[in-house]
């Protein structure tokens, strides 16, 4: 491993798992949606985070990380945890291999998204920020992770752009699911958006950054969902939006 991976796997552990207490609150956010045997997928699973909250819950944990780098670090920590299955590829609209584009010093903003990667380049936030190394990877639907494990309680999308292409290989209603949205890059969130409508009815809303609190205003309909997407401004934080089924 060169020093830039090592510099980015030291900062992901600081940012994600050396904060004190961030388990706990991690768990209590998503109490509401993940209970004892809930089946959980964690797309973009990088460092597993939300995976160690989720089996704090009870729940069993399909972690989907195609990093070599966190795909590696997973399978190291959840060996013996016979309900964390790690599944080493990425997520699209069809199945095949793709070429993931992977920040060394910064590797949370990986992305198989070329379009998203060059406009969040041109962003205040990823000033710095270089896509320097790249890796073919195998890829797969969320309609085939869901045949090989069932369908999950709650989906976590946190994939760099790439969200509405996964939601374009999914062809039924989930319960309900997080996606991550990008101001600077917002029409992929309001696709997602128009897709989940198209499958089912949902009800939205937004969390800011890594705040583990939502934003004011109560859950919204999809029109609502998109108009507050459209108003977010460009040089706002990232966040991700919430949707749970109704009806």
């Amino acid at each position: 491993m060169d020093w830039r991976s090592q510099w980015g796997l030291a900062r992901s552990f600081l940012l994600y798992r050396a904060r004190p207490g961030r388990r706990r609150r991690l768990a209590a956010f998503y109490r509401p949606w993940i209970g004892p045997d809930s089946l959980c997928f964690d797309i973009g699973a990088h460092l597993g985070d939300r995976v160690d909250a989720w089996r704090q819950l009870g729940a069993r944990v399909v972690a989907v990380e195609p990093q070599p780098l966190f795909r590696d670090a997973l399978v190291r920590r959840y060996r013996d945890d016979v309900r964390v299955c790690i599944e080493p590829v990425a997520l699209a609209e069809a199945p095949g291999r793709q070429i993931l584009s992977i920040s060394r010093r910064t590797p949370t903003v990986s992305t198989l998204n070329a379009d998203w990667r060059q406009a969040m380049a041109g962003s205040d936030r990823f000033r710095g920020v270089r896509w320097d190394a790249s890796c073919e990877v195998e890829v797969t639907t969320l309609d085939t992770l869901i045949a090989r494990h069932g369908v999950p309680s709650f989906c976590k999308l946190d994939v760099e752009g790439a969200e509405a292409q996964i939601l374009a290989g999914l062809s039924q209603p989930l319960p309900a699911l997080s996606l991550e949205y990008s101001p600077a890059a917002i029409d992929g969130a309001l696709a997602c958006v128009a897709r989940l409508a198209a499958l089912g009815s949902y009800r939205f809303r937004r969390s800011v950054g890594e705040s583990l609190r939502f934003e004011p205003g109560g859950w919204r309909e999809a029109p609502q969902a998109l108009a507050d997407l459209r108003a977010v401004p460009r040089h706002a934080p990232a966040g991700d939006l919430y949707a749970v089924r109704v009806g």
